[in-house]
Parts: C-alpha cells; sequence; structure tokens
C-alpha cells in the first residue's frame, strides 16, 4: 500500500508539474561554440542589433524575416528585462534595452551563425 502511494504521488507531481507558472524571465542561458548565450525558450540563440536604438527595435519588414523579433504577448519586463512596442504594434523582448531576435540560419540550439552576420552588426545576446 505505501509503495503504491509514492507511486501516485510521483505521478500527481509529474502531472502537476506541466502547471507550473511561466519562468520570469523570456529566456534561459545555453553554452555554444562562442561561450555563453541567451536563448529562447526552443534553445535558439538571441542576437542584438547594432542599428536598434535602446529600446526601439529598426529590424522590420525583410529584416525581421530573417532575423524574427524575440516576441513578448502580454509580459511586462522585470530587472534587465523589458517590452518594447515594434513599428507595428506587437511586443518584444529587450535585454538591457537591447531588442532580441533568433536568426532564420541558426537550424539548431547552439547555432551561432548570425554572429558578426553582415559586417558584424549581428552579436550573440550575452548573460
Amino acid at each position: 500500500m505505501l509503495k503504491r502511494s509514492f507511486f501516485i504521488a510521483g505521478l500527481l507531481g509529474l502531472s502537476l508539474s506541466g502547471c507550473a507558472e511561466p519562468a520570469a524571465t523570456p529566456a534561459g542561458t545555453a553554452d555554444t561554440a562562442k561561450g555563453k548565450a541567451l536563448v529562447d525558450a526552443k534553445g535558439m540563440t538571441l542576437y542584438s542589433f547594432d542599428k536598434d536604438a535602446a529600446g526601439k527595435s529598426a529590424c522590420n519588414g525583410k529584416c525581421a524575416e530573417n532575423w524574427p523579433p524575440l516576441m513578448a504577448s502580454t509580459a511586462t519586463g522585470s530587472g534587465d528585462w523589458t517590452v518594447i512596442a515594434r513599428d507595428d504594434g506587437a511586443k518584444q523582448w529587450a535585454f538591457r534595452g537591447k531588442p532580441l531576435y533568433t536568426f532564420v540560419k541558426d537550424t539548431k540550439p547552439g547555432d551561432v551563425v548570425g554572429d558578426g552576420f553582415m559586417n558584424n552588426v549581428w552579436h550573440i545576446a550575452r548573460p
């Protein structure tokens, strides 16, 4: 009887673990071939763009197709994390004032193909 109680309690714990509240930040960190990087929920490397002004994305249209913004639905920022308004009114995450993006040519978690891209204006977002 005791073993079954632990088994049931374990199953309940596993089923409830999927109900946890979302993380306090929209990204995590991971080791890449170029060191630690911020990554999205899928483990894809996040980047910053030198042409962005603090709190304002300069990557729209075709640029945003190649460098998808890290979107923020109804979230609000905290600490180093802020939410900015894009030109189209959508919300995007920024870290330390820099809007964040993924890169379409990164095909798997840990890829860093976009680092230094376009004459070194794209950079890995570092924690």
